[in-house]
């Protein structure tokens, strides 16, 4: 799996659990736990190196809850993420551009 990925989710998480549970070095228990589940969501992605972001995803590999809360984590920290990780956001605004490939089922 892509590590640039994976960097741009924790970012993510890390700014919103600063931003609305205080922390600084360290994520709060809830935060940690959702960035588990993303990491173990990254690893058995389908799509492998080849994922879409997953505004572009055709498959929801997220529990509903988990969905809402990522979603809540992306909606604050994706504008955000510009200022304290520039490289990072171009790079997933840029691949949120394409396409998802499709998957073949056999």
């Amino acid at each position: 799996m892509n590590d640039t990925e994976k960097k741009t989710v924790t970012k993510m998480i890390k700014i919103y659990c600063a931003a609305r549970h205080g922390t600084s070095k360290i994520l709060c228990a809830d935060c940690s736990q959702l960035n588990e589940y993303a990491m173990n969501r990254l690893e058995r992605c389908t799509f492998g190196e080849d994922k879409p972001t997953c505004q572009q995803c055709p498959i929801h590999c997220y529990k509903p809850d988990m969905k809402l809360r990522m979603q809540e984590v992306m909606r604050y920290s994706g504008p955000r993420m510009i200022f304290s990780s520039p490289m990072l956001a171009i790079v997933h605004l840029v691949k949120g551009m394409k396409p998802a490939k499709k998957i073949s089922h056999k």
